[in-house]
């Protein structure tokens, strides 16, 4: 039978936990990974309404965007909406699970999703992260070589962009010797040894270094192999915040604010007038991303679609490009049938559904 902990480990495959921001509270907030899954219901706030129709409709395992713990609850007793959603989550044994800013940060993510609702082409990280890959230096005899390089593979290394498998290899000689209490898979004790070696290189990004590892040290036939690790300051192209696309077609200034309000299903929208006559490459940012105008304009896009955006911030756009604020509800509602879609494309025989409650607080007139 599915466990919540089956589910989980899709999720943090797509959007490992690592990926999260610093501030962020994404992950398992209540409920118990081994218990086995009797219906999911995906939202963006796992509210009390959301949880009453949890209930209802059979549902163990709430999965919101937004996580409703951010900071720690020093008491629970029902004096606010997020100890009352908690106390009932507890209460029904329901899993109350949040996909937060480590989905904002993967290329398949949330600004992806945008970007598809947008009909944008050729997308890309806006503002890429740095820090979190690493290369792994591993010396293995010859013959081992294509072992401990499948092994290493399998766990997750290797993987460039569109490619997997990818390694560098190199020829060279390793020298040892033997002493007591060792037991060499070549050689012999205190007898100096040399052994045609490869010099075996692969990237790996940093949630997958410990299981990579563990995968090396179990495939190579050495007792003591000799490895290096080393962080890497390079951009990881495939993670971080926001991203740019482009229209296939530019749309004049004009009609650009009536596109996205129609593509993006919107009751209003802010935006600000631009210099320039066309809209073509455009930056999005789901949520609150205003600290990402200086990466959009460096980007050179026209427009840069995203949320909160504050009456003097609106002023730092300087007609440089269109900034538009079109709500933080409404720049993440499809991140439901985003998580929906890979649910059922994994889980096809467990109920999985979007919940029917629009929790935006916000109302328009």
């Amino acid at each position: 039978m599915t466990s919540i902990r089956d589910i989980l480990r899709v999720l943090e495959a797509w959007a490992p936990l690592s990926l999260q921001e610093h501030y962020d509270n994404a992950g398992l907030i209540t409920g118990d990974a081994g218990e086995p899954v009797k219906g999911i219901m995906v939202c963006l706030d796992s509210t009390e309404a959301v949880l009453d129709e949890a209930i209802e409709k059979g549902c163990n395992l709430v999965i919101a965007h937004h996580p409703i713990v951010f900071g720690g609850l020093k008491k629970i007793t029902g004096r606010n909406y997020v100890e009352r959603t908690v106390i009932k989550a507890i209460r029904n044994n329901i899993a109350l699970y949040a996909i937060h800013t480590n989905l904002d940060n993967v290329q398949s993510g949330v600004n992806a999703e945008i970007c598809r609702r947008l009909g944008l082409e050729n997308t890309r990280i806006l503002a890429p992260k740095k820090d979190l890959l690493y290369k792994l230096i591993v010396f293995v005899p010859l013959a081992d070589t294509g072992k401990v390089a499948e092994a290493l593979f399998a766990a997750g290394a290797g993987r460039i962009g569109n490619y997997d498998g990818a390694s560098f290899r190199s020829e060279g000689t390793g020298t040892f010797r033997p002493l007591e209490g060792s037991n060499p898979h070549t050689g012999q004790k205190g007898v100096p040894e040399e052994v045609a070696e490869n010099r075996l290189e692969v990237l790996l990004e940093a949630d997958v270094l410990h299981t990579a590892v563990q995968a090396m040290l179990q495939a190579h036939p050495y007792e003591e192999p000799a490895y290096d690790i080393i962080p890497l300051h390079n951009v990881h192209k495939e993670v971080g915040s926001g991203m740019t696309g482009e229209l296939a077609e530019p749309v004049p200034a004009a009609d650009f604010p009536v596109y996205v309000k129609e593509k993006m299903g919107l009751p209003m929208l802010k935006y600000t007038s631009t210099a320039g006559t066309h809209i073509r490459r455009v930056a999005v940012c789901g949520g609150a991303g205003i600290f990402l105008l200086p990466q959009a304009l460096r980007s050179g896009a026209d427009a840069f679609i995203t949320s909160d955006v504050k009456y003097h911030e609106f002023f730092d756009a300087g007609e440089r490009l269109m900034l538009m604020d079109i709500g933080h509800y409404e720049s993440e509602q499809y991140t439901i049938d985003l998580i929906l879609r890979k649910l059922q494309s994994q889980f096809q025989g467990i109920p999985c559904m979007a919940t029917g409650i629009r929790t935006n607080p916000v109302q328009y007139l």
